[in-house]
């Protein structure tokens, strides 16, 4: 009973073998990553199986415009993990207090931000990127949804970053396991029985993220023992405020960087048509999969590293940073191949068209390399992020989204023109893809090795 109830707690991770720590942390987190993909994913096979081809190209469509105006959130999640596991490390509690109070306030005002400009910008956006006439009313409605009940998706991915930052991942897996199977049931509902079609989607998934959104705040008002959850420390107190927006921006930019790339490349994907667009929606969803490990290493490095440093503790971040990329890159290497070698299976989940099927899998052949890349740069960079250095990352991301991704991708395009392919050979968005993920890895690792990052903590 103690050893289940002590899954619920917060984790200090100043103590015990650094890998065991880091696998313990990134096991829940994890499958909680894995339940989080499971929403897009059982979005686009519900709509790919019940609606059509059409409407799976217009949920995966939207994907780009949804991350593009959710950075804010992102950003406040970065920079309030970060805050949280160095004030939890130097068991600095009125400091944590603060930080956990001004998180809820941000959040409010984030999603009262992104509510408005979604009014704005999504059907003007949707244009400018050329989506097709066929699937844009699709587009619009499932966007629309999807911002106006932002407040869920936005208190939830916020606050489980808080509890990560005191080293509980246990209880964020739980709350998200629960909203996924709620998101599932919903989909079947609103789609096959009530016929919402896409619409129905978005609300689905709005609903189960406001459930776990809720049992969130709940599990936070209970941790007394760790810090105190009281008006007084919601207020807005600059000082706080600041800081976590000083953390976060780099992350929420380096995000809005990398969905920006996404919408850019979008508009490419777009002129294609919609077998491609399909075909890159199907590629893109089992893409969430693989890259799954490499993200929870690297949200679990960021942790442990923030906690270490906030202990003073550097000689046992370098250690673990070694022992958690090794271990990234060895999990992600045996997802990959996996995925290689029963691809055509994976692809036959989201459509039975066969020649969709194989242009998924081969595409997905094209970026496989990528994902062991990928796992060096996002664990060393999970070290940079924990440790305070958060703008290193974001130049990188910048780097190789801006002046590497979206060059090569037109610039391949433009070379590969011909009467067969009047607008480029379709594979110039996954080689461009590649060729971002590998550079990315190489100036990480050599920046990591560089060592500013041990200067940036918090005083």
């Amino acid at each position: 009973m103690n050893s289940i109830k002590k899954l619920f707690q917060a984790t200090d991770m100043t103590v015990g073998e650094p890998w065991k720590q880091i696998v313990l942390f990134t096991v829940p987190m994890l499958i909680g990553n894995i339940a989080q993909q499971l929403y897009n994913t059982v979005d686009s096979i519900v709509v790919g199986r019940y609606v059509g081809d059409n409407a799976l190209a217009a949920v995966g469509s939207a994907g780009p415009i949804l991350n593009l105006l959710l950075v804010l959130f992102v950003g406040i999640s970065m920079g309030a993990s970060i805050m949280v596991s160095q004030y939890f490390g130097a068991k600095q509690r009125e400091e944590l207090s603060y930080t956990i109070g001004n998180c809820f306030f941000l959040t409010a005002v984030a999603v009262v931000i992104i509510m408005a400009l979604s009014l704005i910008v999504v059907r003007p956006l949707l244009v400018l990127l050329k989506t097709p006439e066929s699937i844009l009313e699709w587009c619009n409605s499932y966007l629309m949804i999807m911002f106006l009940g932002s407040v869920g998706c936005a208190y939830y991915n916020i606050l489980s970053g808080v509890l990560r930052g005191l080293g509980d991942a246990f209880s964020a897996l739980v709350y998200l396991l629960v909203s996924t199977v709620l998101n599932i049931v919903l989909d079947i509902l609103f789609v096959a029985n009530f016929n919402m079609g896409v619409s129905g989607v978005a609300l689905a998934t709005v609903i189960a993220q406001a459930v776990s959104a809720l049992l969130c705040v709940l599990k936070l008002a209970r941790m007394t023992e760790v810090f105190d959850f009281k008006i007084h420390f919601i207020k807005p107190h600059g000082e706080y405020v600041s800081n976590i927006v000083k953390l976060g921006l780099p992350s929420g930019l380096t995000q809005a960087i990398f969905s920006m790339a996404m919408v850019i490349v979008q508009s490419l994907t777009n002129s294609f048509g919609e077998a491609f667009i399909a075909a890159n929606v199907i590629v893109m969803r089992v893409d969430g999969f693989a890259m799954l490990p490499n993200f929870s290493f690297g949200t679990a490095m960021t942790t442990y590293a923030g906690q270490n440093v906030g202990a003073k503790a550097y000689d046992r971040v370098t250690k673990g940073a070694k022992q958690g990329t090794l271990i990234a890159v060895l999990t992600t290497t045996t997802l990959t191949g996996l995925i290689l070698i029963f691809g055509k299976q994976l692809m036959g989940i989201f459509t039975e068209t066969v020649e969709l099927v194989e242009l998924s899998r081969r595409m997905m052949g094209i970026i496989a390399a990528g994902y062991i890349a990928m796992a060096v740069t996002q664990s060393l960079s999970g070290v940079m992020r924990g440790a305070g250095d958060t703008m290193t990352p974001m130049w990188i991301s910048l780097f190789t989204t801006v002046v590497v991704r979206v060059p090569v991708a037109y610039g391949i395009a433009w070379m590969t023109r011909s009467p067969e392919f009047p607008g480029g050979r379709q594979e110039c968005v996954f080689i461009s893809l590649l060729c971002s993920w590998l550079i990315g890895a190489l100036i990480t690792t050599i920046f990591y090795m560089r060592g500013s990052w041990k200067k940036k903590a918090l005083k």
